[in-house]
């Protein structure tokens, strides 16, 4: 309403001035001009009419519809209203704005926020910490983040359990169970998430033995629209719990969670550079004697980056290993690769900045990576030569590292990026079926058939089974493994002529991996991560896939039951699990 008073009167003050001046001219008595300066006035003025134009039309014209990022404006009309909040996920790749964002301290404040909703058929959609790459939590319509409600409310060390509000960073959960000697039974790769999104998604680490993390659960608290506020566990409502844990935010906002922790500990990492040939020959060994694995493949290489975690030997002690290439050496050959690739593109970088400027030998392998795509991101040999220096990179970072666990596992992503990951039963931890290997053959082969610039790495972690039905890894089997493989494009520069390039290439090679691989594989991709396609065939095609894997049915009828207006959805849920109503 603001803006269109503020253009209102714009306009009425423009017609004014228009008719104030047409009165001046009218009335005044002409003064004579040369013919030559008419003439000089006139063109002049057609060259600021078409310069004017011209800006005009390349801030204001509008891009596509599917276009993921608009161009940036000089100007506004109008300012944006104090009241309204932006909210984006980490990648910068799904973004809304709401007047409705609640934050509430206590589970009484939340049990109001949400009853009002409920009364008012106002959607409120719980966000965590905004890290999904597919934006899973954002909703228009309004939000409810926990991030005030962050406490440790009980620790059980006979039993090791912990008791926490769902707000709380994985981060601070690991610092405050320091100090009784516990920590979480395995990680994703960073630790920003709240507890309660990383088990909404079904988030998972890395390891054969270990599930994801939503079974790492054993009680919640959840606060519904329909029925309040109710407590739930294997004992107590045993079918809903298991829903609930990987639950997507649909059925309630979780308020607490207990978590089955497990002893801390050091482990030592040994990370090593192998083949494809050697991979095969030794992939079931690899699976079934390291607590954590995980491998890095380079496309358009034969490098395959095997990174496996164990704990710390009581009686050996950590490996004593002397690394054949200091950190500096290790990555010199990027600094290297970095300064050539600025002179050939130009004397300056991406950001205009000189390479003196940009202090090149402070960067580390991640940002220079970044920086190195930044220049040419969708061209096949620019990015064919910077995997080739990644693979050197790793080669020669080859080597040992000890630290507590939730130091070990975590793992640098780089900077924003469009990523894809697929979960995909593997067999039996006693006789893995070797799928996986075959999938990523066929990966990399698909790759450079279709000529992708697709950047590195392409990463491959497993883990057991889960008893959630809607995990990507659900299997009422204990011995079924999955492994999780993740593509990846990353968006190096704010630049949104670049960003949208890059972004329709993504989808083009997240396409081709679809088409070849995942029905053949009975993959499907991390909740975190799925797109929802704009196409109506292909949505209702991935409609149709998803009620095959998962109880779509029964969750949509739990949905009815506890939150029957839908104020925790959002049109991504709508989509992935239509029914015959809507809000």
């Amino acid at each position: 309403m603001l803006r269109t008073l503020l253009l209102k009167r714009t306009v009425a003050l423009t017609r004014h001035h228009s008719h104030s001046v047409l009165l001046r001219r009218f009335s005044a008595v002409p003064e004579p001009a040369s013919s030559a300066d008419a003439e000089t006035r006139k063109y002049a003025g057609y060259a600021a009419l078409l310069l004017f134009c011209g800006a005009a039309t390349y801030y204001s014209f509008p891009l596509p519809d599917d276009a993921k990022h608009k161009k940036a404006q000089i100007f506004r009309y109008a300012p944006l209203p104090e009241d309204l909040h932006t909210v984006s996920n980490w990648s910068g790749t799904h973004e809304v704005q709401t007047r409705n964002f609640f934050q509430p301290e206590n589970v009484e404040q939340l049990e109001r926020v949400v009853r009002e909703a409920n009364e008012k058929r106002t959607r409120i959609r719980p966000v965590g910490s905004g890290l999904s790459p597919n934006g899973i939590g954002l909703s228009r319509a309004g939000m409810v983040n926990l991030a005030l409600m962050d406490g440790i409310l009980e620790v059980d060390k006979q039993r090791k359990t912990v008791r926490v509000q769902a707000g709380i960073r994985v981060q601070q959960l690991v610092d405050g169970l320091k100090d009784h000697g516990l920590t979480l039974q395995n990680f994703a790769s960073i630790r920003e998430q709240q507890v309660g999104g990383i088990i909404q998604v079904g988030a998972h680490g890395t390891g054969a033995k270990l599930p994801p993390i939503d079974e790492q659960v054993i009680a919640m608290k959840l606060v519904t629209p329909a029925k309040g506020t109710i407590e739930i566990s294997k004992d107590k409502d045993p079918e809903l719990f298991y829903l609930a844990r990987c639950g997507l935010g649909g059925l309630g906002v979780v308020a607490e969670v207990t978590l089955q922790c497990v002893d801390r500990q050091e482990l030592v990492e040994h990370t090593f550079v192998s083949t494809m040939k050697e991979i095969k020959r030794n992939h079931k060994k690899l699976l079934s004697d390291n607590k954590h694995v995980k491998y890095l493949y380079i496309p358009y290489t034969d490098t395959v980056v095997v990174v496996r975690c164990n704990p710390v030997s009581k009686w050996k002690g950590p490996p004593k290993f002397k690394p054949q290439y200091t950190e500096d050496e290790a990555i010199q050959h990027v600094r290297d690769l970095y300064r050539e690739s600025l002179q050939k593109y130009g004397a300056e970088g991406s950001r205009g900045e000189s390479a003196e400027e940009q202090k090149i030998d402070e960067l580390s392998f991640t940002e220079l990576r970044d920086k190195l795509i930044a220049l040419d991101p969708l061209n096949k040999k620019h990015i064919i030569s910077i995997n080739q220096a990644e693979a050197e990179f790793w080669r020669k970072s080859e080597g040992y590292r000890v630290g507590w666990s939730d130091e070990i596992l975590g793992f640098d992503c780089g900077g924003q990026q469009w990523v894809s990951e697929t979960c995909f039963p593997a067999g039996k931890l006693a006789n893995p079926s070797m799928k996986d290997l075959e999938y990523i053959e066929e990966l990399k082969q698909l790759i450079e058939n279709e000529e992708i610039p697709a950047p590195a790495p392409i990463e491959q972690r497993w883990t057991a089974s889960s008893r959630s039905p809607l995990s990507p890894a659900s299997s009422p089997s204990e011995d079924d493994i999955f492994s999780w493989v993740g593509i990846i494009m990353y968006l190096p520069t704010m630049d949104a002529r670049q960003r949208k390039d890059i972004t329709e290439e993504f989808f083009h090679y997240r396409h081709l991996t679809q088409a070849t691989l995942w029905d053949r594989y009975s993959a499907f991709e991390h909740w975190a991560k799925i797109e929802v396609p704009k196409d109506k065939e292909e949505l209702a095609a991935l409609q149709a896939r998803l009620r095959k894997r998962f109880p779509v049915d029964s969750y949509n009828k739990a949905r009815k039951e506890l939150d029957p207006n839908r104020i925790l959805s959002n049109n991504m849920l709508e989509k992935l699990f239509a029914q015959s109503d809507t809000i």
